[in-house]
């Protein structure tokens, strides 16, 4: 996390490497990011990318107290797709989906040292408007013997933002992002397909499976139940 008002002190791992004359390469070999009392990175536990607070580095190099970092959280607070996804109880990997698909999400991502971030109010306020509960959706969708909290109508459209995201994009993920049933999202999803494939048809009757996975990106046996499905239409 990078707490509010520290983004101009972030370095990477390849700044730091600079600043102690090294290459990166170098640096990584000789595992300076572990030596003995060097401050922690401010990314999140398993980052890919390791970012670091450049005043806690320069006091240690300097052999000077570390200064601490804020604990507070503050909505000012930038955090990458591990800790968002922590926020709302999903897989990285769902975030990952929802970041691409809405357009709040993708207008608040702020790239810090190669990595994306979003500001923990924008995430807080973005789970608030969220149909349902989160919890709940974060295991699949809404619970047996609950109605889809989100509108009929608007269930297909964002089925179809999701599946522009991410062709491979699985019905659980589409469940879990809109809050609705398994079988909701089931059919959603495979309506978006048809929709897609549909306008590949009106444009070439002659459209084949292998056409629509090299268009559209979908799995082959994906894109022949979808052809299938726009074709009986």
């Amino acid at each position: 996390m990078i707490r509010s008002g520290r983004e101009p002190y972030v370095l990477t791992s390849a700044d730091l490497a600079a600043r102690e004359g090294m290459t990166l390469g170098t640096w990584r070999t000789k595992k300076a990011a572990q030596a003995p009392g060097r401050p922690k990175p401010v990314s999140s536990e398993g980052a890919r990318t390791l970012l670091w607070d450049a005043r806690q580095q320069d006091a240690w190099a300097a052999g000077k107290p570390v200064p601490a970092l804020p604990t507070t959280d503050d909505p000012g607070d930038l955090l990458d797709r591990q800790e968002a996804a922590a926020v709302l109880g999903v897989a990285p990997r769902s975030w990952d989906q929802y970041a691409r698909a809405d357009q709040d999400l993708r207008a608040a991502c702020r790239v810090v040292g190669g990595v994306e971030h979003w500001p923990g109010d924008v995430i807080e306020k973005w789970q608030a408007a969220r149909p349902g509960d989160a919890g709940k959706r974060a295991r699949g969708g809404r619970p047996r013997g609950t109605g889809d909290l989100l509108p009929r109508e608007e269930i297909r459209p964002r089925a179809a933002a999701l599946l522009a995201a991410d062709p491979a994009v699985t019905a659980q993920a589409v469940a879990e992002a809109l809050g609705v049933h398994h079988n909701t999202a089931t059919k959603a999803l495979a309506a978006a397909r048809a929709d897609a494939v549909a306008e590949l048809l009106a444009a070439d009757p002659d459209t084949t499976a292998e056409d629509v996975t090299a268009r559209l990106r979908y799995p082959p046996l994906t894109a022949r139940t979808a052809l299938q499905a726009a074709r009986e239409r």
